[in-house]
């Protein structure tokens, strides 16, 4: 029995550090695809581009072997609550992954030509974010729920400023129509950062499950 118990302890850390292999992963396509838009660099988002396969791999690999450990060994308590939120949080950090590659595209048009004018709000959304996934990943290693709710409190700064940006696109296409496609590529990168921060609370909120046992909804 307790060779059986440390087989599966075992399984459940390599799962953990797959789990994390796959958001550090999920980060670097994310970094990646911000350096691409401020550097105008055309090579750097492709190569974000060419990643994705590796988290979608992660992303199959994950889901086995967490099926496979509930089918054979069936889990119970707490050990079972951390299967689950990792299997759900593979779907956030994948979706973090293709949010990049979104981004990626976007900033190979926009390298194209100078852009009509800067938005700062975009670059401090992406610091924003790039930091909250981050922390998320320490929160998981450490299992902090201190840093959960830093990360949350994160989020609704990066709603705030994707408001700004999308006041300011509205106002920008209105004073000048011409510039009206530029300015939807931009507004369209930044709700995509606002949707990778939301991807990155829910993973935080199956954190505090994996404590806790407890469903909550921690952004409000």
């Amino acid at each position: 029995m307790q060779i059986l118990r440390e087989h599966f302890v075992r399984q459940l850390t390599e799962l953990q550090e797959d789990l994390v292999s796959m958001t550090h992963a999920a980060e670097k396509m994310l970094q990646m695809a911000v350096e691409s838009l401020k550097e105008r660099d055309v090579e750097k988002a492709r190569e974000v581009i060419a990643l994705d396969d590796v988290v979608d791999d992660y992303n199959f690999k994950i889901e086995e072997k967490c099926l496979r450990m509930i089918a054979l060994q069936q889990p119970v308590a707490k050990d079972l609550r951390v299967i689950a939120a990792i299997l759900k949080i593979i779907t956030d950090v994948e979706r973090i992954g293709d949010y990049s590659i979104d981004i990626a595209k976007f900033s190979i048009r926009l390298a194209e030509n100078p852009v009509f004018r800067p938005f700062v709000e975009v670059p401090k959304m992406a610091e924003i974010v790039v930091h909250m996934l981050e922390e998320t990943i320490t929160a998981f290693l450490r299992r902090d729920l201190g840093i959960v709710q830093k990360v949350v409190d994160a989020d609704a700064q990066v709603d705030a400023l994707y408001r700004a940006i999308h006041e300011d696109v509205v106002q920008s296409i209105e004073a000048d129509p011409k510039v009206a496609r530029q300015a939807i590529w931009i507004l369209m990168i930044a709700r995509y950062l606002e949707r990778i921060g939301d991807h990155i609370t829910n993973i935080t909120e199956r954190i505090y499950y994996m404590e806790t046992g407890e469903m909550l909804e921690l952004h409000q």
